[in-house]
């Protein structure tokens, strides 16, 4: 029997291999890279701070004059939207609707048209954007999933086991619509906010100095006037999901989010 038994060290030599092969793996780095995430500041700096200065300060024909003022300031986000898409190498709807809606607003001024197409512009988008939320609640795949009840954000394969354990799932399905009102309150308010402050502040005649100093001052509060508040709107669906989902599943905040 001793001569057929593997010794000792014959017995844990494939374990040892095992161990080393696994810890190797763990050492290497997998195939797919790590989607890099978006930078804050340079969102800003590209997206509101720099155009803002370009437009209410170089817009004079001592400098770039008001078309290449026009031109360069709106140059700036539409860069930074085709750096993001390159670098995240997938494509996101509401930074392609972004690149039009800075587009028709650079034709817009270019062409000469009434400000009053800016300020439609403004708000179509957001609007039409709440409107769909409000649709896809009758289909398959509504939005709300998109925004806040992702796989990115939460770990939804568990939230999911743990309503069926707890037969919660019909009650969290209201959930996902209450939260979709909600998530379309934010858009429509959005789309208001915008709607306002481009009639407020877009008085003069395109390509004038006064019309790109009014579309950089639209632009230095596009953040606080209508971001933050939408923001906030959004920030309470999602708190509100939270919460139905902690109640549903017995899982706790930590459980559930995707570290």
């Amino acid at each position: 029997m001793n001569d057929s038994a593997p010794s000792n060290g014959e017995q844990s030599r494939p374990q040892d291999d095992n161990v080393t092969a696994r810890s190797s793996n763990l050492s290497e780095p997998s195939g797919k890279n790590p989607k890099k995430r978006e930078s804050l500041l340079g969102n800003i700096l590209l997206n509101i701070v720099i155009p803002t200065l370009i437009l209410t300060k170089l817009s004079g024909d001592e400098y770039l004059g008001t078309r290449w003022a026009l031109v360069v300031a709106l140059a700036f986000p539409l860069a930074y939207g085709l750096r993001d898409f390159l670098v995240r190498r997938e494509f996101n709807v509401f930074s392609a609707l972004g690149a039009i809606s800075i587009l028709l607003t650079g034709g817009i001024s270019l062409l000469k048209l009434d400000p009053q197409y800016i300020a439609i512009k403004e708000a179509a988008i957001p609007g039409l954007i709440g409107l769909a939320t409000l649709l896809s609640m009758k289909t398959r795949f509504p939005l709300v999933k998109t925004f806040l009840y992702n796989d990115k954000v939460l770990k939804v394969d568990l939230i999911a086991t743990r309503l069926e354990q707890h037969q919660n799932t019909a009650k969290f399905s209201q959930a996902l619509r209450n939260a979709s009102y909600l998530v379309a309150l934010s858009f429509f308010l959005s789309s208001f906010l915008n709607y306002a402050l481009a009639k407020w502040l877009l008085v003069s005649e395109p390509g004038t100095v006064a019309f790109n100093e009014e579309l950089g001052k639209m632009t230095a509060l596009s953040f606080p006037v209508i971001a933050l508040p939408a923001t906030i709107v959004m920030a309470v669906a999602l708190m509100y999901l939270f919460k139905r989902i902690k109640q549903l599943t017995q899982l706790d905040f930590e459980e559930v989010v995707n570290s």
